[in-house]
């Protein structure tokens, strides 16, 4: 549904073209200073305007409705709003008939019996991820001393960073979209969040990331390089009393549960579907395959503005998991 959480719970609300976007937190302890100021970091990473991004400008100014008085939270709900205004629906009338190849049109056309919202995507529209990036800011001021580092290390299958402008100025004039590959850390975090089986560390860090539009796979530590080495190579040799290890290939990771190293997290994220070259696809009204070419405002790389929302993602769930810890200290 739009609900995830154990302790530190989130509902997410809106749609692209609707009257605005949002968050509903839960779980938050009182007394955190949070102010609008606190959002604008995190926010303007999130924004459009560079290169391979966007021309939809929105001013993304997050108000807070509820939970916080005089500069501090108070411990019951917080509800985070956006207000949208920088929308073109009539874009989006041909989508109807013919939906975008690997996009939400059809599948949300049939799940909702044709009632979704089709503007912009609706309510699966890449907007509805200034939530997740709020809930995030939220959850970082809760995981005191966690430190996040999030980088973009691949970028349409190529690993050289001072190549990335000239692969995304090429798909800009070439009307196409790029993905790649986002490598996340997260360090200074105890040894024990997460559980052994069904809300593993992986598990629940994976739902989360997995619910941001064009998310396809994830790795943890080394990854899928480790089918190549043996045991005797693949394991993170303990070196000291703290558990810290001499290499990283599980991630930080045991048992679905952390130790104590840092987290390390992989994240591929697909092309943008939404493209300007004509496409050949199915026309449901016509009955037959045609040409398609979508109108519409849209990142040839939906990763660069993708960045933010997944670093958010991952403080969610070790918020979440670090609350659950702390539930079972005497």
């Amino acid at each position: 549904m739009n609900h995830i959480g154990r302790l530190f719970q989130i509902n997410i609300y809106g749609e692209s073209h609707g009257g605005g976007v949002g968050i509903l937190l839960d779980g938050v302890k009182p007394g955190i200073p949070l102010t609008e100021e606190d959002f604008l970091l995190d926010l303007s990473r999130r924004k459009a305007g560079g290169l391979g991004t966007t021309p939809r400008i929105e001013a993304d100014e997050v108000h807070i409705i509820s939970g916080v008085f005089n500069g501090y939270t108070t411990g019951a709900p917080i509800l985070l709003s956006f207000v949208n205004t920088n929308t073109k629906s009539k874009d989006y009338s041909n989508l109807i008939d013919q939906p975008r190849p690997s996009h939400a049109d059809y599948t949300a056309h049939i799940k909702y019996d044709g009632y979704n919202d089709y503007r912009g995507g609706g309510h699966f529209s890449g907007r509805l991820t200034l939530g997740l990036v709020s809930a995030g800011v939220v959850a970082k001021k809760m995981l005191k001393g966690v430190t996040f580092h999030t980088s973009l290390t691949n970028l349409n299958g190529c690993e050289d960073q001072s190549k990335f402008q000239s692969i995304l100025k090429e798909a800009v004039e070439n009307k196409d979209s790029v993905g790649g590959i986002v490598t996340l850390t997260a360090t200074g975090l105890p040894v024990g969040l997460g559980e052994p089986y069904f809300d593993s560390l992986e598990s629940t860090i994976a739902h989360l990331m997995f619910s941001v539009g064009g998310v396809k796979g994830i790795e943890f530590g080394i990854g899928f390089d480790g089918v190549g080495l043996k045991g005797s190579e693949f394991n993170d040799k303990i070196i000291d009393s703290k558990g810290t290890t001499l290499s990283n290939n599980n991630g930080g990771i045991n048992g679905g549960i952390s130790n104590g190293n840092p987290i390390v997290v992989k994240v591929f994220v697909k092309p943008t579907p939404s493209i300007g070259l004509k496409q050949e696809t199915y026309n449901f009204r016509d009955d037959k395959v045609k040409s398609l070419e979508i109108e519409g405002r849209h990142d040839a790389a939906i990763i660069l503005r993708a960045m933010v929302v997944l670093e958010a993602c991952l403080a969610i769930a070790l918020c979440d998991a670090n609350l659950i810890r702390n539930a079972y200290k005497k």
